[in-house]
């Protein structure tokens, strides 16, 4: 017997992801851990729109989603250049040492 959870719960969940991976931006100023936290923002917004989807019963959220998880894949790929020249620059991952690349 499947358990049908409300989608203020759902929703409330996503809102608090949202809001933890917001403050880890905020306070953060290593790479991975930025990067992270923008990882677990993109994953509360497709959490809300999952939760949308199905209360709806329609497959937008879904879709929305998918197009969520390659933003993800694409984020991971150019962000890895970009910690792997920081990490060969400056052998520090600290984000203050961005401004000085150049090039």
């Amino acid at each position: 017997m499947p358990v049908a959870v409300p989608i203020e719960h759902v929703l409330a969940l996503a809102g608090l992801l949202f809001l933890l991976g917001l403050i880890g931006v905020l306070v953060r100023r290593n790479v991975m851990f930025l990067l992270m936290s923008l990882e677990v923002m993109m994953n509360a917004a497709g959490l809300a729109f999952v939760a949308a989807g199905a209360r709806w019963a329609a497959p937008d959220g879904q879709i929305m989603f998918m197009f969520i998880l390659a933003l993800a894949a694409a984020e991971v790929a150019v962000a890895l250049g970009i910690v792997v020249q920081l990490a060969r620059r400056f052998e520090s991952l600290d984000v203050d040492n961005a401004d000085e690349m150049y090039g």
